[in-house]
């Protein structure tokens, strides 16, 4: 029996980011940097960096899943390191694909916030078991969810019928 999913495609994926991006003019907060938790966050970031018309972008690295379902015990920071003297005094918009647990949410806010940014989240989706609320998301849902850039794995994995990895 196949799991139930949530499923992105790349038109709802512009509609969420333009709805977000939308959302965030809307509450009167306006980013001067968007920084994406990378990697689920890198092509949401964008978008809606375009979509607010914000140049100055930059990436958190971050890896928490270490294949579906599975992960490390903490969050754990991976380089590059983003230069986070810059982002002091800025307002920042710190972007992902999902809020899941919220700990790499948690961990990049508290991360930014101590450098003297002032943060607003966004996430596509956000589960009802985060553990942080980010400030704008798109949707919710507890299902797991196929993202159209990352759910059929890399080519390697998809030309050798290996397991997706995230």
């Amino acid at each position: 029996m196949t799991q139930e999913r949530e499923r992105l495609t790349w038109d709802g994926f512009g509609e969420a980011t333009r709805a977000l991006s939308r959302d965030i003019v809307a509450s009167g907060f306006a980013p001067e940097v968007v920084v994406a938790i990378a990697r689920g966050g890198l092509l949401p970031a964008g978008a809606i960096a375009y979509g607010l018309g914000v140049k100055n972008c930059g990436a958190i690295n971050v890896e928490f899943y270490t294949g579906i379902g599975t992960m490390l015990d903490d969050p754990e920071l991976l380089p590059p390191e983003l230069d986070m003297s810059y982002l002091d005094g800025r307002r920042v918009l710190l972007v992902d694909d999902v809020a899941d647990s919220g700990r790499t949410l948690d961990l990049a806010v508290r991360l930014l916030t101590e450098q003297g940014a002032e943060v607003r989240s966004a996430v596509i989706y956000t589960k009802p078991t985060t553990m942080i609320r980010p400030d704008f998301s798109f949707h919710s849902t507890d299902l797991w969810i196929d993202f159209p850039w990352s759910f059929r794995g890399s080519v390697v994995e998809e030309d050798t019928g290996a397991a997706p990895q995230p």
